[in-house]
């Protein structure tokens, strides 16, 4: 079965395991690691424990927003996204406590502190 525009929005309608592929800052070569995503209110965020340093993939996002999402289990699909980085604490205050209970994490202000989070938006035919 194809995977169509309709399978892929019903798979992010909710978050699970993925695998995201960046470009190395230094290198120029892919990285490509497995990472969880989460829709808030039809908004693709990737985040992270908190940690005071930051992870490699963020600085390499940070260094060229374009990455790969590769859906992965029952639908699988590749799609070209852009990360937006989320620095500001009000917006990242709106958003973390969704992906804290999904985690089941009480420590909120550690999370808004520490935990790397990316918006997502997806390329058109990104597929």
């Amino acid at each position: 079965m194809a995977t169509t525009k309709d399978v892929i929005e019903a798979a992010l309608e909710r978050g699970h395991t993925i695998d995201i592929t960046t470009t190395g800052r230094r290198s120029g070569e892919p990285r490509r690691l497995e990472i969880v995503f989460h829709n808030v209110d039809g908004r693709i965020y990737i985040s992270g424990t908190p940690y005071p340093r930051k992870r490699r993939w963020l600085l390499n996002l940070e260094a060229d927003p374009h990455l790969i999402f590769h859906l992965k289990g029952k639908t699988k699909a590749d799609l070209l996204a852009t990360a937006r980085v989320i620095d500001d604490g009000a917006e990242r205050r709106r958003i973390l406590p969704y992906i804290a209970r999904a985690w089941k994490r009480d420590d909120l202000e550690r999370m808004v502190r520490y935990s790397p989070l990316i918006e997502v938006s997806f390329q058109p035919n990104g597929s």
